[in-house]
């Protein structure tokens, strides 16, 4: 029986300290072999059925997240999937967000024009629910900081108000286990923590929908795609297939393979790897007389005032992030604590 780290060791052979994920997940040996086998196969004129690596790859996510495939959306990008959230809210409704969240998630609420988008801290979202509030929408973990929301009391506080809950998850999925049943919509981009190539990205959805309308609804929307080529489509999937984009294929192609890998490891295995690693860079880096940005239980770690750094981190081989000033240190399956270590030793004065 394969171990965590024999697994690991068979996919990733990284050349440097690469500590980025927050930014671009690493892609597993067998995703590489897959893509550049569509790629090769598209090239010689003999395409293989792509379409069924976005079914899998629909299944591997879905698996991941603990809902029903018939409830995942299959697209290329968050922004996307919240315009289509934004699209079905009626005029004048209240959006709940967090300060400073990422852009894809909140973007495009404001652009609605006719929305009240109101913004609090992360920390004061579940408390600022209040009547009248519509959508909650907030990321799992902050880009920026690894900070983690406190989804339980946002949903409690939803559910007490009436409103529905929006989660980006595209800072956990592949680190964090996620049950998105729990909330009323789930994004997330798949090329971070789940290692997947860029142009794939999923969208849960309730049973019935949660009121969305499919307004970017193209053939392969339809409940028989093949036949829904021209004209206006006369019978949308019964499923959240009906919020597809038409999918990136070489992505996917790869994708699916990634993601069965992630099944594979366990994500309750991946999040005490990952957590045990930042957190262990956190007890050194305050050993060296910095301060994290305080995200408990979180695979992200922000130091402030060091982002300076990151430009000759790089030169050095550790790739890490430099956001708004603070460096940034994302640790997951393929960091082992020499990468840790070998971080905290380029810090040192």
């Amino acid at each position: 029986m394969e171990t965590f780290e024999s697994l690991v060791r068979a996919e990733f052979a990284p050349e440097n300290t690469y500590l980025n994920t927050a930014s671009t997940g690493l892609l597993p040996a067998r995703a590489v072999t897959a893509l550049s086998a569509a790629v090769a196969s598209v090239a010689a004129g003999r395409p293989a059925d792509m379409f069924a690596d976005v079914e899998a790859a629909r299944a591997s996510f879905a698996r991941l997240v603990r809902v029903p495939a018939a409830r995942v959306a299959a697209g290329a990008s968050v922004a996307v999937y919240s315009g289509l959230i934004a699209a079905a809210l009626p005029s004048g409704a209240e959006v709940l967000t967090a300060e400073a969240d990422f852009s894809s998630v909140v973007n495009p609420f404001h652009m609605r024009g006719d929305l009240k988008v109101r913004a609090v801290p992360l920390e004061r979202l579940a408390e600022s629910v209040r009547p009248g509030t519509a959508l909650v929408a907030v990321s799992a973990a902050q880009s920026a900081d690894g900070r983690l929301a406190d989804l339980p009391a946002i949903r409690e506080a939803a559910r007490t108000h009436g409103a529905r809950t929006y989660v980006d998850a595209s800072q956990a999925a592949g680190w964090l286990p996620l049950t998105a049943d729990a909330d009323d919509f789930v994004s997330s981009v798949a090329f971070k923590w789940l290692l997947c190539p860029r142009g794939v990205a999923f969208l849960t959805v309730p049973e019935d929908f949660g009121g969305l309308t499919a307004v970017f609804a193209g053939w392969v929307a339809g409940e028989a795609p093949w036949d829904s080529c021209y004209g206006p489509v006369e019978e949308l999937a019964h499923s959240a297939r009906r919020f597809d984009e038409s999918p990136s294929l070489f992505s996917y192609a790869g994708a699916r393979h990634s993601l069965e890998l992630l099944e594979e490891l366990g994500p309750e295995r991946v999040l005490a790897h990952d957590v045990g690693l930042a957190d262990r860079f956190r007890a050194g880096v305050r050993e060296l007389g910095h301060e994290p940005v305080p995200a408990p239980g979180s695979a992200i770690v922000s130091v402030p005032g060091l982002g300076r750094l990151q430009a000759e981190l790089s030169e050095s081989g550790i790739q890490v992030s430099d956001r708004a000033g603070h460096l940034r240190a994302a640790f997951h399956l393929y960091n082992t604590q020499a990468d840790v270590d070998r971080l905290l030793e380029a810090l040192r004065p």
